[in-house]
């Protein structure tokens, strides 16, 4: 067993999603395989229009998402009910896939997020 500390940085990440005037998401990757991501919609921002191209364009999200609501309100829409859940600032969240989503209001939303080892899912 590795008992070393592994440290990274969102400045530095290992791969980043730019979704131009409108965010984007910087994701590291740690030695295990869990990925933790930043993640900043600005007003506006819709995954429809922002995100889904950029992965490949899939009818809906197909992650599941754990995270924290740093600031701002986003929208999290069940694609298949229809179902919208807002989360905010101080939520903690889980979210299945199958969603999509969109900023709500004037103020930027920013997200930290983790996702476990592919072999844990």
């Amino acid at each position: 067993m590795d008992s070393s500390i592994e440290v990274r940085r969102f400045e530095s990440p290992d791969e980043a999603l730019d979704m131009k005037e409108n965010g984007g998401i910087d994701i590291v990757r740690m030695g295990d395989g869990t990925a933790g991501m930043y993640a900043v919609f600005e007003p506006g921002w819709t995954w429809e229009k922002d995100e889904k191209p950029l992965l490949g364009s899939p009818d809906t999200c197909p992650m599941r998402h754990t995270g924290y609501c740093i600031d701002g309100k986003l929208v999290v829409r069940m694609v298949e009910t229809g179902v919208e859940t807002p989360i905010t600032k101080g939520d903690f969240f889980e979210i299945p896939p199958g969603h999509d989503a969109y900023v709500e209001g004037a103020q930027r939303v920013e997200l930290i997020m983790f996702e476990a080892p592919a072999h844990e899912h």
